[in-house]
């Protein structure tokens, strides 16, 4: 069955009586709605798309140019967030058949195109596009968030599009048949690498001709991302799957995983959500200061297990993270509160310094040494958690009072 929606009711003060609105899309030739009206409006103002709801990483973007030029035709609306992350808008309107047929294939060739550039790529076309010298692109997002640091938005731009870190949004006028289908394809996608969402933007006109615009978010994708963490020094990436750790038994890591997350994992923090067990090197636990989160690791050769702080670069996460390597480098109380071996250390290519532990345990196929791992990681990962949870949370706070 189609999801219906109801119609909003205006209730006017002077009267007392109730008019249930038109919907525009209703008459014919739809009211005079057309994807270039949807563009503009979404262009013009870009907090009438529900960002948070689909995926609250994304918030806060900036709506850069309409019509921004690729390979593969143009970008209705080109959008990014002060730390860097694309957001990609496709406008359509769903009562032409075309475009539930097109629209999936065309914002995925977008995000295809765009996942080979770098920020100096955006940049150029961004300027092209609006014809203004300088760095339009980096004016428009400071003018948003004026604490933006120039390299490091670049550095964070350029790292995102490289691992087809984006948002994209279809955008319609209005509910048909097979819509909904869109988003069920999408999660089984075996490319996927971005969070998708499908808006719909109903327009009604009220009783003065003005028009009412009444955003909801009609379906949105399960994000599946590529995997990307910080490296401790001294390892390597596997270019097969961007994780930290050379890894290629996904079935053995689904098992490691499964049975530290199920048998040995216990939080004292009643707000910390259990990681889910994954196929890869590493699980990770978010953290209160947006964009950060606790990687947990294991590397075969040599079988080794550790936790390390990460975020995302000029964020809420990273300021965060800077006040707590702040703290520990000058021998404050979470040194001694994470106790261990903890040190600090600082990603090969990153000017950031984070902090690890680590233990070497021998090959994590013999059960003795499986289960030292196993016990001394969950002891571990509830300590940092129960250590840098709170301090995350007030820095991210102190963060958000500085930038308001």
């Amino acid at each position: 069955m189609d999801r219906q929606h109801s119609v909003p009711i205006l209730v006017t003060s002077s009267s007392g009586g109730a008019k249930p609105l038109e919907h525009l899309t209703e008459r014919d030739g739809g009211g005079g709605v057309s994807e270039a009206f949807i563009r503009d409006l979404v262009h013009q103002y870009p907090a009438c798309l529900p960002i948070t709801e689909i995926d609250e990483i994304f918030s806060g973007a900036v709506s850069i140019c309409t019509e921004l030029n690729t390979p593969a035709g143009p970008i209705d609306v080109f959008m990014v967030t002060p730390s860097g992350l694309p957001v990609l808008v496709e406008c359509k309107l769903w009562r032409n058949p075309e475009a539930r047929r097109e629209v999936v294939s065309q914002i995925l060739d977008y995000a295809k195109e765009l996942s080979r550039w770098s920020s100096a790529d955006v940049q150029r076309e961004v300027s092209n596009r609006l014809r203004r010298d300088g760095n339009p692109l980096l004016d428009m997002v400071r003018a948003a968030d004026p604490a933006v640091d120039e390299q490091g938005f670049h550095d964070a731009l350029t790292a995102n599009l490289r691992r087809g870190r984006f948002l994209l949004l279809i955008v319609g006028d209005g509910i048909r048949e097979g819509v909904e289908a869109i988003a069920e394809y999408l999660q089984v996608h075996a490319g996927l690498h971005f969070s998708l969402g499908l808006v719909e933007l109903p327009i009604y006109i009220m009783p003065n001709g003005d028009r009412l615009v009444a955003p909801r978010v009609l379906a949105r994708t399960v994000l599946v991302t590529r995997n990307v963490v910080a490296v401790p020094d001294g390892y390597v990436v596997d270019p097969a799957e961007e994780g930290p750790i050379i890894d290629r038994g996904q079935e053995q890591s689904r098992q490691f995983w499964t049975e530290f997350v199920n048998d040995y994992l216990k939080l004292d923090d009643p707000e910390q959500s259990k990681p889910k067990p994954a196929r890869l090197g590493y699980i990770s636990l978010s953290l209160p200061a947006p964009t950060s989160w606790l990687t947990v690791y294991r590397t075969l050769d040599p079988g080794e297990v550790g936790v390390f702080l990460s975020c995302w670069g000029n964020t809420a996460g990273a300021y965060a993270m800077q006040t707590i390597v702040d703290e520990f480098s000058a021998g404050g109380a979470v040194k001694d509160e994470l106790g261990g071996t903890v040190k600090m250390y600082r990603v090969a290519g990153d000017t950031r310094d984070s902090i690890i532990d680590s233990l070497q345990v021998g090959s994590l196929e013999q059960p003795e040494a499986r289960k030292r791992a196993f016990s001394w990681l969950a002891e571990r990962v509830n300590t940092f958690v129960n250590v840098l949870r709170p301090r995350m949370r007030s820095a991210a706070t102190d963060y958000q009072s500085r930038v308001e």
